[in-house]
């Protein structure tokens, strides 16, 4: 692949954002993102990783593979994920990987059921249906309410869902650290140096480990192939979105145009997302990585 023209990984695709944020030599990176998007509710000092890949309580229950799932000081568990294309039970998932960090903090013996804090933080590049009805929030906060009173219900249990798609700000817009490390994610593969907008240091350190001229022939290799699906999700998307309109319109006369074009359009995503996983199935992409990258289910993607 001709990477001419290009100085910085995409860090949208799985290579990137894992070296971005799921390597030791870059945990700097990972918790300047992370306490810009808490924004003092939670102060991280400093993060281990630990092992991404979560088994069922037996051999025959379903897994967990997380983009990145690190351990703060205090014992809080984050799971940070990078989703580039709709599903349709993306929330659902969310919330079930979310039981794992919870899950093994059971304690054998005598245990009162104290539980350290658990975030879920999504990362998504796209929206989510609600949003294309006129919400277009960037990011989304939930946790358990009651309902009732509408006070916190249960304040350990954390998602943090950001439709990067919804942020359009320019250099001349970004007023806080949060806002600059989403330009840099939207941006920076487009970009041929750091924009002295992005003056902080943690900047600095993150385009020069993004540095593409900086990658071994292995590393180059295993990008390429990440830059290769995220093109084709790309191309899917697209496609999904022209089919899904024609398929809208048609259906917005029964259901409404709204209802109608979101429904086609998350049809025809699905359809092209099992084009995709057939694509790299056949390439010797790994299931669980073709999970990740489509969101298909292990399952669905054996089935083909």
């Amino acid at each position: 692949m001709d990477h001419s023209g290009e100085v910085y990984i995409n860090p949208l695709t799985d290579f990137g954002f894992k070296r971005i944020f799921g390597t030791t030599m870059n945990k700097d990176l990972l918790i300047s993102f992370l306490n810009a998007l808490f924004d003092g509710e939670e102060v991280i000092e400093d993060v281990s990783y630990r092992n991404a890949e979560k088994l069922g309580a037996s051999e025959t229950e379903r897994k967990a593979i997380f983009d990145v799932y690190c351990q703060t000081a205090d014992g809080s568990r984050i799971i940070v994920e990078m989703q580039n294309v709709y599903q349709e039970f993306y929330k659902d998932r969310s919330i079930y990987y979310s039981t794992f960090p919870i899950a093994e903090q059971a304690k054998k013996g005598k245990w009162d059921y104290k539980l350290n804090k658990v975030y879920t933080v999504g990362i998504l590049n796209f929206a989510f249906p609600e949003g294309r009805k006129g919400n277009g929030d960037i990011t989304s906060e939930v946790k358990l309410m009651n309902v009732k009173t509408k006070e916190v219900f249960y304040d350990k249990l954390t998602y943090y869902y950001i439709e990067l798609v919804n942020f359009k700000k320019n250099l001349n817009e970004l007023d806080t650290l949060f806002d600059k490390w989403l330009y840099a994610l939207r941006n920076m593969t487009n970009l041929l140096n750091r924009p002295a907008k992005l003056q902080e240091r943690i900047f600095t350190r993150l385009f020069d480990a993004a540095q593409i001229a900086k990658l071994t022939t292995e590393e180059l290799r295993e990008y390429e192939t990440s830059v290769n699906a995220y093109r084709d999700i790309e191309n899917a998307v697209n496609t999904a979105k022209k089919v899904g309109e024609k398929i809208g319109m048609k259906k917005g006369f029964e259901k409404g145009k709204a209802e109608g074009i979101a429904e086609g359009k998350a049809q025809g995503a699905r359809d092209n997302g099992l084009a995709i996983a057939r694509k790299l199935k056949a390439k010797g992409m790994p299931t669980d990585e073709i999970a990740n990258i489509t969101g298909l289910s292990v399952e669905e993607i054996a089935d083909l």
